[in-house]
């Protein structure tokens, strides 16, 4: 409240912490968070987690109807999935030849874009799997090819619309960006990838990862976080700017890791590493930690929570480019030039 007040008097300051977790700069009705929970388009991400299909959220999202016509549409054609390569780089260079081959690609009316945000969610699920084969849903293909059994369908797809957007996070804003220089949703997606990656965003769960890792031969626990901090090191996947009382996200997903998998050593490894950490940071775990958790607890492939991440987050980076398409506007903002005065 003191924040606001003082920016309330300042513009200029309000105006600088304006992309920094500050006041709101662009109207969208997709999702809302209101300091405990998420919400898309009015409904509890939660409940949506628990109740509905991957299919009938992106309609959501997209549409603000549960119509999955849409999901019928299929990619075109079929491109090397390069398995060498990282999941991004493999769905970039599978989104960009995609585009080339979709005659579609720049038809940007909202109908039209929901049909291609389907077909690159399935480039992006062929790209995590190395598969093209029929599947009957996106989740069942990427459990299957993870070897993640029938049990872990259910949590995928959770996993995957608690995912699916979370507001103007830098990911979601490079995306409208791009979509407002009227870039086809190929380009959105590539771009929404690329921020994505970085470590400060979705990329925090590889840290997470490693740091479970590293947790694993660790013991006790509470002294091995202990001495983490005191070399300086991180205890990522934990607190969240958003959520004072915790990432509801991360509690969903923790809460059906112990409904599902109750007895798993993995599931109690990381719980002890989140209790320890918890303890020493004050803060609970969120949705980078949560992801990781998963990954572990359903042995799945290293670098999945970042795959599982992103396929997520295309159906909201799809929505808020259909948003910016129909604003017909450019996002152009300007800089406070604070470099050396010219002189005439």
């Amino acid at each position: 409240m003191r924040r606001r007040t003082e920016e309330r008097r300042n513009p200029d300051k309000a105006t600088a912490r304006a992309l920094q977790w500050g006041m709101p700069i662009l109207e969208s009705s997709i999702a809302s968070i209101d300091g405990s929970r998420l919400y898309y388009r009015g409904h509890d991400a939660v409940a949506l987690s628990r109740s509905r299909s991957l299919a009938e959220v992106a309609s959501l999202i997209w549409t603000g109807r549960f119509d999955t016509a849409f999901a019928a549409s299929q990619p075109p054609g079929h491109a090397s999935t390069r398995m060498g390569l990282r999941f991004v780089a493999r769905a970039q260079s599978m989104l960009a030849a995609g585009s080339a081959r979709d005659p579609l690609a720049g038809d940007l009316r909202a109908a039209s874009v929901t049909l291609t945000g389907w077909r690159i969610l399935q480039l992006l699920t062929n790209a995590a799997t190395g598969s093209h084969g029929a599947r009957p849903t996106i989740e069942e293909a990427l459990a299957g090819a993870w070897k993640a059994g029938a049990r872990s369908v259910d949590l995928i797809r959770s996993a995957l619309i608690l995912c699916a957007d979370h507001e103007l996070n830098v990911s979601s804003f490079t995306a409208r960006c791009v979509a407002s220089a009227g870039s086809h949703p190929y380009a959105v997606v590539i771009a929404g990838l690329a921020a994505l990656e970085g470590i400060r965003h979705g990329g925090a769960s590889l840290r997470v990862e490693s740091m479970l890792v590293s947790m694993r031969r660790a013991r006790p626990l509470g002294r091995a976080v202990a001495e983490r901090l005191r070399r300086g090191e991180t205890i990522d996947g934990f607190g969240h700017p958003l959520y004072h009382d915790g990432d509801p996200r991360a509690s969903a997903l923790l809460d059906l890791l112990h409904e599902r998998y109750a007895k798993s050593a993995e599931l109690t490894f990381v719980m002890a590493v989140a209790d320890a950490a918890a303890s020493a940071t004050r803060e609970k775990p969120n949705l980078d930690f949560a992801l990781a958790a998963l990954s572990r607890v359903l042995r799945l492939p290293p670098g999945s929570p970042l795959t599982l991440f992103a396929i997520g987050r295309t159906i909201g980076w799809i929505g808020h480019a259909i948003e910016q398409y129909a604003t017909g506007q450019l996002i152009r903002p300007r800089a406070k030039y604070v470099g050396v005065v010219p002189v005439p």
